[in-house]
């Protein structure tokens, strides 16, 4: 395919408009739907570059609810299987059997949902930046691992 360079800085510009996440809750779904939006009509390199950037948000999203949607009920019932609700003193819950076998089990827990997390992060940063140098060199670019919710 044959790209302006029009068209490959605004690919790039929207790859790396995913990265304003760190600096504005949901940026990473609005700037690229917005620039996707005004040049989609325009440009059918642009149009595939938004679709697979999307696809990548949208897809990340999913990922990182299901990671949350395991493991807290894990780690709620890795803390509270011992606890007694029936003895409160005053305002106080007296936990009697907490030991460090159930501690051990949260901090896996604990420690295994937060690597997940970061390993995704970490692999979404580096894919950005990658599909946005393939962008700026008029290559298409389908991120690994992608769900195809916009065809």
């Amino acid at each position: 395919m044959n790209a302006t360079t029009n068209e490959k800085n605004t690919a790039t510009i929207m790859h790396l408009s995913t990265l304003s996440q760190y600096f504005i809750p949901f940026g990473n779904y609005f700037f690229p739907i917005l620039i996707w939006a005004f040049k989609k009509d325009k440009s059918e390199f642009v149009d595939y570059n938004g679709k697979q950037t999307l696809n990548f948000q949208l897809s990340m999203l999913l990922y990182s609810l299901i990671l949350l949607l395991l493991s807290v009920p894990i780690l709620l019932y890795t803390i509270f299987k011992n606890i007694s609700f029936s003895n409160f003193d005053g305002s106080d819950l007296i936990i009697r059997e907490m030991s460090t076998a159930n501690v051990s089990g949260i901090v896996i827990v604990a420690a295994i949902a937060a690597l997940l997390f970061c390993f995704l992060k970490v692999m979404e940063f580096f894919l950005v930046i990658y599909a946005a140098v393939k962008s700026s060199n008029g290559q298409k670019y389908h991120y690994p691992l992608s769900i195809n919710f916009l065809r």
